[in-house]
């Protein structure tokens, strides 16, 4: 919904302000400003110009060269995309040298070797509206070289555009939306009488209205207006209308959305001449009933939908979706009957859905206008249509319907304060609620009070919507903030913790969380070199996903291989997620896994990821068993424990699966069941002060078997240092001919502190040999020089 400053001023004199702080108050009554622009200004350099010719562009077919007379009398050439004019017409043109309202600078440049000497502008362009389709077609009888916004008589404005919710069809309208804005700012709000001049026989005698369905109908007013102008309509009505997306058409169609756009009520005008004896008549279509409606299209109807009739029952307009071409107005029309009405929302609704016919007109019925604005807008239609020379017959036909009784809701301010979380008094609220048109009554301070609905606000009818409205004339921006208080507070179960965790780890090291598919292809389980595909899904959306994961890492490989064939190498992927490892029961086993793949990486990354996992976790006694893995490298992986219980595995993958899965670099592995995990003893590691004095680091380099845990030689390690070894690191792996067959070399940098002094070299040598000597005794293993 579109509306212009200067029209908001119209029913509401005194709205002043800095239009971005108007743009904020509308925002926060719950209509918020998508968009807020100046309309008006910047057309200093844009003059009236008369087409003299057109002719085609010698290098392109998609621009034409335009002779115009820009009120020198001299022929100027400007080239042109746009091809809705003709010699004679009258255009806005931008002389070289203008700056365009949107900030474009017209210069006189080249186009496919052909000069243009300015800019002939569409009604976009100039900032009048949104319409870029031509080029803005100038009413005759204007002046070449007249400044364009002196002849439009363009003044400059603001124009607000509003987002609308659906429970608002109050603000649907100039009108509705003043209405707030003035009750927000505390001026005055009035909805002028038109004044209509009548004159003739009464319109009770040229006029008849019948409503046989009174459910659907609940009011429909008539008005009878003679000599209705034929011409286009005051150019001050078509830049308004421009300005809020509407195309100027003729004065009449002008005038009918010039109205609905002001006071939220569509109507619609028949030629008089056309409707025999001046009666229309309401009821719902017949079974297949066929209506040719105004676009020309014949349109199938059902019972559902309501139709306007002649005297002879001929259905000659849709009711509130469109009318009907046999009563269409034309140039020839002198007579009209003008109809404004209200239409059961759902009806309407659904009729213009089915038939694919939402209109301006069908989106105010949907929501629901307001019933007692009908002669209001009659006499508005009148009073402009009388401007133009228009004449009208004395009185109105009024025809009722069923209408809904008036709604009275009982308020109790201490229920409005439970809710909104204010302290407001009785007299502090009906104060906002009056000047919306809630009247209310019996508003003794600190006491419950009756407020009477408007007409205008069908959304509203229990205690909650006036509280609503309280809340939204009040200001939610100056409601404090509170936490809301409960007895049952909520809290994170140990799992959700453990994921938190996790997922916070991982991500600080730089490890991206992935997300595969539950479900794998046939052979994927085996490539990934975990043997036998898993339990097969009976009804499969597709083949490629029949199989339940046993593992995470096909996923994992896939995601690896995927990136790798596009040229990024050594990413760093994990997920948690449930896998399907099988079981003897009815149902198959179910287990949640963690897992992390670090392609280009060795197995020593999985061992020291594992370990700041498990420091991470706080795990009891976590370590690393070597041993052959399904699908990891037979020499490089090995079980992983907590506490002394294996809780999944680590390592490298084979190579073979590697090849298998088109991976060229190395890729470390580790998967941990989360659900064993959790099983483990938790030890929180004792605070222990750090020392003030130097420490020493000492690096240790060890040959030792293949089937030596490089955590029992950390293990020795910390034994035989004692309490002035601070720390024992694993930093380097390594394997060569030179060290035998199934022999490996495990490096480690020790630290050697002491709380209460600095160690000196013999005390640092003495704890180094006890380290030696103990690793080399315990696991059979060899000091490298």
């Amino acid at each position: 919904m579109k509306v212009l400053l200067s029209w908001l001023r119209e029913f509401a004199p005194d709205i002043d302000g800095d239009p971005q702080h108007l743009a904020e108050v509308l925002a926060d009554l719950g209509l918020a400003v998508e968009e807020l622009s100046h309309t008006g200004a910047g057309l200093a350099g844009v003059v009236v110009a008369e087409v003299l010719a057109t002719r085609p562009h010698p290098d392109a077919d998609r621009i034409q060269l335009v002779d115009v007379d820009p009120g020198d009398g001299e022929a100027l050439q400007v080239c042109c995309g746009a091809f809705n004019m003709a010699p004679g017409d009258l255009v806005p043109l931008a002389t070289v040298g203008t700056t365009m309202p949107g900030g474009i600078e017209i210069a006189r440049r080249k186009m496919r070797g052909q000069w243009s000497n300015g800019m002939l502008c569409s009604v976009a362009e100039i900032g009048l509206g949104d319409d870029h389709r031509g080029i803005m077609i100038l009413e005759q009888g204007l002046s070449a070289g007249t400044p364009l916004a002196e002849a439009l008589g363009i003044q400059p404005d603001v124009l607000f555009d509003l987002e609308v919710n659906p429970n608002r069809p109050d603000a649907m309208s100039v009108m509705g939306v003043a209405r707030d804005l003035a009750a927000r700012l505390g001026v005055l709000f009035t909805v002028p009488a038109p004044p209509v001049a009548e004159t003739g026989a009464p319109a009770a005698q040229r006029a008849a209205v019948s409503i046989a369905a009174p459910d659907f109908c609940g009011r429909f007013g008539v008005r009878v207006l003679d000599n209705v102008p034929s011409g286009a309509s005051p150019r001050w009505m078509a830049n308004r209308l421009l300005a809020v997306g509407q195309r100027p058409i003729n004065a009449v169609v002008d005038l009918s959305n010039y109205v609905m756009f002001e006071l939220g009520q569509p109507n619609h005008t028949y030629d008089l001449d056309l409707v025999p004896g001046g009666a229309l008549g309401v009821r719902m279509a017949r079974p297949g009933e066929r209506l040719t409606t105004l676009d020309g299209t014949e349109r199938t109807l059902t019972t559902a939908d309501g139709v306007i009739v002649n005297r002879d029952d001929d259905a000659i307009g849709l009711a509130g979706v469109m009318g009907g071409a046999s009563t269409e107005i034309s140039a020839d029309t002198r007579s009209v009957l003008l109809e404004a009405a209200w239409w059961d929302p759902m009806t309407i609704a659904r009729t213009a859905r089915r038939l694919g016919l939402r209109s301006e007109a069908s989106a105010r019925f949907e929501r629901g206008v307001d019933p007692d604005i009908i002669p209001t807008a009659l006499d508005r239609f009148a009073e402009l249509a009388g401007a133009l020379g228009a004449t009208t017959s004395p009185g109105m036909i009024d025809a009722a319907g069923n209408r809904a009784e008036p709604i009275t809701v009982r308020v109790r301010p201490q229920r409005v304060n439970a809710i909104l979380g204010t302290d407001l008094g009785a007299e502090e609220m009906t104060a906002l609620l009056s000047p919306i048109g809630f009247a209310c009554d019996g508003s003794g301070d600190g006491q419950d009070f009756e407020v009477s609905i408007p007409s205008w606000r069908l959304d509203s009818a229990a205690e909650i919507d006036v509280i609503e409205e309280v809340g939204r004339l009040h200001g939610y921006s100056k409601i404090a903030r509170t936490v809301p208080v409960t007895e049952q507070a909520g809290a994170l179960t140990p799992q959700q913790k453990d994921r938190r965790r996790i997922r916070a780890l991982l991500c600080g090291m730089g490890i991206t969380e992935a997300m595969s598919l539950p479900f794998l292809a046939p052979g994927d389980v085996a490539r990934a070199g975990l043997g036998d595909d898993g339990i097969t899904v009976a009804n499969p959306l597709v083949a490629e996903e029949s199989i339940m994961r046993t593992s995470l890492r096909p996923g994992l490989l896939k995601a690896v291989a995927y990136n790798a064939a596009r040229r990024t190498a050594g990413v760093s992927l994990f997920e948690i997620g449930r896998v399907h490892p099988g079981g003897g029961g009815r149902l198959p086993d179910e287990q949640e896994h963690l897992a992390v793949i670090l392609a280009g990486r060795e197995a020593t990354a999985a061992t020291t990821l594992w370990r700041r996992l498990a420091r991470h976790l706080a795990v009891a006694n976590p370590g690393v068993v070597n041993g052959p893995v399904d699908g990891l490298h037979p020499g490089r992986s090995g079980s992983v424990l907590a506490d002394g219980r294996p809780v999944g595995a680590l390592g490298e993958i084979d190579p073979q699966v590697l090849a298998a899965c088109e991976i060229d670099e190395r890729a470390a592995w580790l998967e941990v069941d989360l659900g064993a995990l959790r099983g483990a003893d938790r030890r929180l590691t004792p605070y222990r002060a750090p020392s003030r004095y130097p420490s020493s680091d000492v690096d240790l380099a060890f040959t030792v078997a293949d089937e030596v845990s490089a955590d029992d030689v950390a293990a020795t390690i910390a034994q035989a240092g004692g309490e002035l070894l601070s720390s024992v690191a694993l930093f380097d792996v390594f394997r060569s001919t030179q060290l035998g067959e199934g022999r490996r070399s495990l490096a480690y940098t020790l630290r050697f502190e002491a709380a209460d002094r600095t160690l000196n070299d013999a005390e640092v040598a003495q704890v180094r040999q006890s380290c030696i000597e103990a690793v080399t005794t315990a696991h059979n293993a060899t000091l490298r020089g």
